[in-house]
């Protein structure tokens, strides 16, 4: 047999049952044996049969030759028809000839029938001798034709009698040997099926000791083993749910401090900014209209320390907005170009002070993404890329990534990250200090480690993920990828005139600190505004009285005293100036509330929200934001 044929062999005994294969070694020799005996016994019968009629033929022959003697030297035909004849009439005899020594048939005797087959036909010739003469003279021959059909015809019944024996016989050997087999096998069946049950993870699983063979060795070792199995299972199912419960209790114990930072942080943030919020007004108010070198510089390094705190602060507490879930995304399709010459805009003079240079790569594509977020992203990555960067400067890149996606890279020529610190740079809390360079930049914004954990928690919100390549001494690249959107026409951009002042511009504030309000107050009128400050809604509708129309602007706190809120306020002042059919007003709220719970309406509600401190240039722009986009509407 082929290789083929051996392995077709093989799979079909690999799907054979172990009942089955017992049956068959059962079956095969009885089966083979059996055949052998048919087949040398049919044979044995057929040789012993032929032989039979041969030698009855052989005697007939010669008993012919010798009657046939005297009528041959006599020339008596008609007394060698009758010879002929009477042989003839023999059982089996089909055919007889007389013949003379020439081949002259003198008598012929045959069936009428004689269209017999040649296989069937027995042919004797006997010669006919002379013994009275000298040297036995021949004086002819005799031929005689046997018939084997009824030794053939015997033969096949006998043939077809073994081969219902054998199949009699193959029929009970199978049936003994599917028993036996089933006998067999039952007890591996049995502890094959205890196997499975210990595989679906059955407690306990035995099997019945049947005898004392090897069987029942197996079966009392499986017994053994099972219980023992057993055993270490539970033993084992009792440390799992120790140490599951003391796991459920440590991470109880780390959610729950988890949150009772996160709600301190949020339940103090208010507290927390509203100070840092007024002395961030103040601070920029004090360099209005001073000319005087000394003062300016003074005022240069409170600011200076403002910003540092109002640094460190908003990474604190940014971290907590995004745990908490304060932050929701808004995904539109804008052109990215847009974003980068906004970060461009607000780094350029950071480069420039320390010397360093910033590129940036335009580029047509649009991206679909939370507009919001991704500059956040570019801000705190570039600022990272030029606070730890002596000489060059930073690079911000795009290329195609394939599958509908745009990768955005951000460069820096600065002292790199050891390869041992890259796994947790993203870490909270995690601050390298051996960096080649530490200690020797003017930064006072060390940070507590927490801009890039605040990078990566935004870019989870914008399903992507940031990516670090470094080189230590040489630089690094930071990238992660956003999906292109179809580019559209820009709309067009405002008039110049709308973002050029506030000056001539209303402003109501209302805050119920009235150091903010001082401090606001002085800010805007500095910037040419007609301010009005009230601490709570009774006083906002007080304080608008003295003006002929509808404020410009509307800035409020969100918490007020008394359990009054901003909104209350935006909804009294509706209520005021929809009775006069005048237009609404632009509004605008500062929080330093955190809490996702206390913020759902506030984002729901699209109004636009400043989170304290915020610096006098946020403040001016989202005023000129609001502003414009009340205008347009009208």
């Amino acid at each position: 047999m082929d290789m083929a044929t051996n392995s077709w062999l093989a799979r079909l005994w690999q799907r054979t049952s172990l009942m089955q294969r017992l049956a068959f070694v059962a079956l095969v020799p009885a089966l083979i044996t059996a055949a052998l005996l048919v087949t040398f016994l049919t044979q044995r019968q057929l040789f012993n049969l032929r032989q039979m009629a041969r030698s009855n033929a052989e005697t007939i022959a010669t008993q012919a030759a010798s009657i046939s003697l005297q009528p041959l030297r006599a020339m008596q035909l008609r007394e060698l028809v009758r010879i002929a004849d009477s042989i003839g009439d023999l059982p089996h005899v089909t055919r007889v000839q007389i013949r003379t020594t020439a081949g002259q048939i003198l008598a012929d005797h045959h069936e009428p029938d004689d269209s017999r087959d040649p296989q069937e036909t027995l042919t004797v010739v006997r010669d006919v001798f002379d013994r009275d003469q000298s040297g036995n003279t021949v004086l002819g021959s005799v031929l005689l034709d046997v018939s084997l059909r009824d030794a053939i015809a015997a033969q096949h019944a006998s043939l077809r009698y073994a081969l219902a024996v054998l199949l009699l016989s193959v029929l009970v050997a199978s049936v003994i040997g599917w028993q036996a087999a089933s006998w067999i096998s039952a007890p591996l069946r049995h502890l094959a099926g205890a196997v499975r049950q210990l595989g679906q993870g059955y407690r306990q699983v035995a099997v019945a000791v049947t005898d004392r063979t090897e069987i029942g060795e197996l079966q009392q070792g499986f017994n053994h083993a099972a219980a023992a199995l057993h055993d270490v299972q539970r033993g084992m199912e009792q440390q799992i749910e120790q140490a599951t419960q003391e796991l459920a209790r440590k991470n109880a114990a780390l959610e729950a401090a988890s949150l009772a930072r996160s709600r301190f942080l949020a339940a103090a943030s208010h507290d927390l900014r509203q100070p840092l919020y007024a002395l961030t007004l103040f601070s920029s108010a004090l360099a209005v209209d001073e000319h005087d070198p000394q003062r300016l510089d003074r005022i240069a390094h409170i600011q200076e320390c403002v910003q540092s705190l109002d640094h460190l602060f908003s990474e604190l507490l940014d971290l907590s907005r995004l745990e908490t879930g304060a932050v929701q995304v808004e995904i539109s399709e804008f052109p990215l170009d847009a974003v980068l010459a906004e970060v461009s805009r607000n780094f350029d003079m950071v480069a420039e002070q320390r010397g360093l240079q910033l590129t940036i790569h335009p580029t047509r594509l649009w991206v679909r993404s939370d507009r919001t977020m991704l500059t956040r992203i570019l801000n705190n990555l570039v600022s990272n890329a030029l606070r730890f960067t002596r000489h060059g400067g930073a690079l911000i890149g795009t290329r195609r990534a394939g599958n509908g996606r745009i990768r955005i890279e951000v460069w820096d020529t600065g002292s790199g990250i050891a390869p041992q610190h890259l796994p947790s740079v993203f870490d909270e809390f995690y601050r390298i200090d051996d960096r080649p360079d530490a200690g020797l930049h003017d930064d006072s914004h060390s940070g507590l480690g927490l801009g890039l954990a605040t990078v990566q928690r935004l870019a989870e919100l914008l399903d992507t993920e940031v990516r670090v390549k470094s080189r230590l001494g040489r630089g690094s690249v930071f990238h992660f990828q956003l999906p292109i959107a179809t580019a559209r026409p820009e709309p067009p951009v405002p008039d110049d005139e709308v973002f050029a002042d506030l000056a001539g511009k209303r402003v109501l504030v209302v805050d119920d600190d009235p150091a903010i309000l001082s401090g606001i107050r002085f800010l805007l009128r500095s910037w040419g505004c007609d301010v009005e400050v009230a601490e709570d809604r009774l006083q906002a509708l007080e304080a608008i009285e003295n003006w002929p129309g509808p404020p410009d602007i509307v800035i409020s706190d969100l918490h007020l005293r008394g359990g009054e809120r901003g909104l209350d306020v935006f909804a009294a002042l509706d209520q005021h100036y929809l009775r006069d059919g005048n237009t609404p007003f632009a509004r605008l709220l500062v929080t330093g509330e955190t809490r996702v719970e206390r913020l759902r309406e506030i984002i729901a509600a699209k109004i636009p929200l400043l989170y304290k401190p915020v610096s006098p240039q946020q403040l001016r722009s989202a005023m000129l934001s609001v502003w414009a986009i009340t205008r347009d509407d009208d």
